[in-house]
């Protein structure tokens, strides 16, 4: 057991390159060009996402109090929709498939520290989001996560392992509660 944190070195550490950190910088700029969009100009925040990095598809949709850490480590299916106060924190790369609904106040957060080490290193644990999944309304994806085909992820749920294709889950931790029927009869 340690008996002291190493912040220090935690500090001292280099967690990203030059060229990441001037990619940083540019960004904290161009996010304005997201935030004062009117909110139907979807086509203009792909446009200023993509100038940036983002891999979208031509009928994303992003609202502009959306927050995206780094464009560049996003990737979003086509017919898929990050709604309003949607923070992807994307230290490590997030990849939302295609017929997805991210909602209002969602989290993904793909960054995290390796708590066991007294340094604290940074670590950035990928996120899969699958095709038609959906993540309700202030639920967090905590880092390393995959959420499957069709899934629905419960309002304020919290992810802590994997959920599987068209599984409900809900709660904190989240744990499954049903299955999805699509079609109806």
């Amino acid at each position: 057991m340690a008996s002291e944190l190493d912040i220090c070195s935690n500090r001292a550490a280099r967690n990203y390159s030059r060229r990441e950190l001037a990619r940083r910088v540019s960004w904290i700029c161009g996010q304005w060009l997201i935030w004062l969009s009117p909110r139907t100009s979807f086509a203009w925040r792909r446009f200023v996402l993509r100038c940036f990095g983002a891999k979208l598809g031509p009928h994303v949709n992003i609202y502009p109090s959306t927050r995206i850490y780094f464009p560049w480590n996003l990737s979003v299916g086509d017919w898929s929709a990050l709604g309003e106060d949607v923070f992807i924190y994307n230290l490590g790369y997030v990849t939302i498939a295609r017929q997805v609904t991210i909602s209002h106040g969602a989290h993904l957060c793909a960054g995290t520290h390796d708590y066991t080490r007294a340094d604290m290193p940074l670590l950035k644990p990928a996120i899969r989001i699958e095709d038609q999944a959906w993540i309700c309304t202030e639920a967090f994806i905590c880092p390393g996560i995959t959420v499957g085909r069709g899934a629905v992820v419960g309002a304020r749920a919290v992810v802590t392992k994997n959920v599987g294709s068209w599984s409900i889950v809900a709660g904190n931790p989240a744990v499954l509660i049903g299955t999805r029927e699509v079609g109806g009869a």
